[in-house]
């Protein structure tokens, strides 16, 4: 990645008015009904856009949106690229280089994850707290990367403590059950074995998905205070374990979602 290529991105994304946005939002599977909160203001399909990775069939519908959310400029990337798609690490999180760029100052990100801690269930939400990276890689791998930031960047609290808590104060004022958890990213796109899923709980995590991390590793590179929320899909209890069912995960996440959108429309507010 050079500087060449991020600013060829950003210069056509202004051409077409993405101006002065303030927050930046990416949206986790069947999470896409945010945007119909948003007054659009400026669209464009992923696949016009300079060194965008190009979408796949799955994310067709992938789409950058700039408008006005809460009296904020906002922009929302409906539909993420993840690892398991052939995308590189560099490539998933060009988009967030790319919203710093145009000036975003805070990022908010949602995903779809099962959970291993049992006491959450299906349907609940949880909060990222600190996450564990199992995918192999960084996206800070690469040769020109000290251009960008500092190369060895800090990771003690990858998670915004002052947004985590306006987003559990939102949630508690709107009797919202969140948890604060470990979320574990995995590369997929196949899901985990019996085996798996122990070895996760044993290391520490609370959830389990396939993206977010590397969103977040970028965030960081650019001093971009970040928040994640995940909708927990589907309880990955090894002793119990059930062939998955895509549709219903589909499904939970799709009844979740109006939880989702009131704690991101209140912390965009706020």
């Amino acid at each position: 990645m050079t500087n060449e290529t991020l600013n060829k991105t950003t210069e056509y994304l202004k051409s077409k008015g993405f101006n002065s946005p303030q927050i930046g939002i990416v949206l986790g599977t069947g999470l896409g009904q945010l945007v119909n909160h948003l007054q659009i203001e400026a669209e464009v399909n992923y696949i016009d856009i300079p060194n965008f990775p190009v979408s796949t069939v799955e994310f067709h519908s992938g789409k950058l949106l700039f408008g006005t959310l809460e009296n904020k400029k906002v922009i929302i990337m409906q539909g993420r690229f993840h690892l398991y798609e052939g995308y590189t690490l560099q490539e998933i999180t060009f988009p967030v280089r790319v919203m710093k760029a145009l000036g975003i100052t805070t990022l908010l990100v949602s995903n779809a994850a099962g959970a291993i801690n049992l006491n959450y269930k299906k349907g609940d939400l949880m909060l990222l707290d600190d996450h564990i990276n199992l995918q192999g890689g960084s996206p800070l791998a690469f040769k020109n990367v000290s251009e960008f930031g500092e190369r060895f960047t800090d990771m003690c609290a990858p998670y915004d403590a002052n947004l985590n808590e306006k987003m559990q104060q939102i949630a508690k004022e709107n009797n919202i059950t969140l948890h604060k958890g470990v979320y574990a990213a995995v590369v997929g796109p196949q899901l985990e074995t019996r085996a798996e899923y122990r070895y996760l709980k044993i290391i520490g995590a609370d959830a389990v998905g396939m993206s977010t991390v590397p969103e977040v590793i970028v965030a960081n590179h650019l001093n971009l205070p970040v928040i994640a929320v995940s909708v927990l899909t589907d309880e990955c209890n090894p002793d119990d374990l059930k062939p998955v069912n895509i549709p219903e995960i589909i499904a939970v996440a799709g009844e979740a979602e109006p939880k989702m959108i009131t704690l991101f429309k209140e912390i965009v507010k706020r």
